[in-house]
């Protein structure tokens, strides 16, 4: 973890180095499998090609992670002259963490939300939504500041795009292999090929499926990790709290197709984009001081 006074916590570190071992793991029997299944339809250089394919995307993702992320949101960067008091609660939140100023950005939607993403504390980006910026109180959007450079500082953001890369090309596969099954399948004498489509078809979906869910619990524990360094770090945990549900309920206002189209940032978001998505309860009574630094979120 980079130098700064942001809350660790053992237990996401644990996680993450978990998650990232198992997708490798799920990766490369992926990569094996389809050399095993097709091996006697050129499928030596298809799983060459996969395992490529893969490598790239994960090297992309982890050079331009946060290239990609504002374009997906339209976002831009702002200057301390375009947006000055952002730049100050930010300025103000980075000497509290001791922690580099990453690079501020505003995407111009009514979706109140805000994202953080970057391969590095040097090379961060923190966004935020004209919609938040309407929505919140300057305690809240502090709050939820204090949350996204909690994700920078964790370097969660980093781990997540990644390990991303597994469930990108298993889903890749997946629809080749769908293609090949309906299209494929009756090229080769006596259907032969049609059983191999359908195998490699069902290995994909089951490692598809396996990194889903893993990069799913590794989301919703990083959040809750993020809630609580970001209140501790601003002694004001009941203003995240009033700002989580503020832009839950601010989500129901927002129409069901600009609710879709934001749906691939779901992962990176501090809400997801869904009506009601509220993720997780703080309790806005507890304190900083009666906070434990050492404890793992409920």
């Amino acid at each position: 973890m980079a130098r700064t006074r942001f809350v660790g916590d053992a237990g996401l570190t644990v996680r993450m180095t978990t998650v990232m071992f198992l997708l490798g793991g799920l990766f490369v029997a992926l990569v094996v499998a389809l050399m095993a299944i097709a091996g006697g339809y050129g499928g030596m250089g298809f799983a060459l090609i996969v395992g490529f394919i893969g490598i790239g995307i994960a090297i992309y993702q982890w050079w331009s992670s946060d290239t990609v992320a504002m374009k997906a949101m339209r976002a831009r960067e702002v200057s301390p002259q375009q947006a000055p008091e952002l730049h100050a609660m930010v300025d103000r939140l980075c000497v509290l963490a001791d922690m580099p100023k990453p690079r501020v950005g505003v995407a111009d939607t009514r979706l109140p939300n805000a994202f953080a993403t970057g391969r590095s504390p040097d090379r961060s980006v923190v966004v935020v939504t004209t919609g938040i910026l309407q929505l919140l109180t300057a305690e809240e959007l502090e709050g939820v500041l204090a949350h996204e450079l909690a994700h920078v500082a964790h370097r969660d953001v980093l781990v997540m795009t990644v390990a991303s890369s597994a469930g990108i090309v298993a889903g890749m596969v997946t629809q080749g292999a769908q293609y090949g099954a309906m299209f494929g399948g009756h090229r080769r004498e006596g259907n032969s090929a049609l059983p191999v489509w359908l195998l490699m078809l069902l290995v994909s979906m089951v490692v598809y499926a396996v990194s889903f869910l893993l990069l799913k619990l590794l989301s919703r524990y990083r959040e809750l990790s993020a809630d609580r360094a970001g209140a501790y770090l601003t002694m004001k945990p009941a203003a995240l709290a009033s700002a989580l549900q503020k832009i839950s309920g601010g989500m129901n206002a927002i129409p069901d197709r600009d609710l879709r189209a934001s749906q691939a940032m779901n992962a990176f978001f501090i809400a997801p984009a869904i009506k009601g998505g509220i993720r997780r309860p703080i309790r806005s009574e507890t304190t900083p001081a009666r906070m434990d630094p050492s404890a793992q979120p409920a």
